[in-house]
């Protein structure tokens, strides 16, 4: 991009992982979009814990799609308060069977998917708290995106 074009946005990812920091980094999608007239997608990443015990029939999976509908409603009202569009999926992080699939691959393959201009995500923390399943796709996706990527 040379200094004579202009910066668009048509669709900013927001992956969430159901985290405090998670839903922060929704706040700083949002604001990019109504910046420039975008929409939001917002990602669910599945956490392998998550995805272990609902292969393994140790998590209930209805209590995993109730928990993820709520996170995704609350999002829904900040994106809803400043007019921004938002969509939504859901995606497991982590595979049993392909040892290739960890949240950062499917953070950049959905940005992909949606044809994504900007990535905003959450970032390891600083203060040595363990890291939930986004943290730790942070620095991957900062990395190999094509994308812009803001880590808040």
């Amino acid at each position: 991009m040379d200094a004579s074009e202009s910066f668009t946005v048509d669709t900013v990812l927001a992956p969430v992982d159901g985290s405090e920091e998670s839903a922060t980094a929704v706040e700083y999608a949002v604001a990019v979009a109504d910046r420039y007239d975008a929409s939001v997608h917002a990602l669910f990443v599945l956490g392998r814990g998550v995805v272990q015990g609902i292969d393994a029939g140790t998590v209930e999976e209805e209590a995993v799609a109730d928990s993820t509908r709520g996170f995704l409603d609350d999002i829904s009202h900040i994106a809803n308060s400043e007019g921004v569009s938002l969509s939504t999926s859901v995606d497991h992080g982590f595979s049993t069977t392909r040892k290739t699939r960890h949240p950062g691959n499917v953070v950049l393959d959905t940005a992909d998917a949606v044809d994504a201009d900007f990535i905003v995500l959450p970032r390891e923390p600083v203060t040595g708290a363990s890291a939930e399943v986004l943290e730790k796709a942070a620095e991957y996706v900062l990395s190999y995106a094509s994308q812009p990527v803001l880590s808040v």
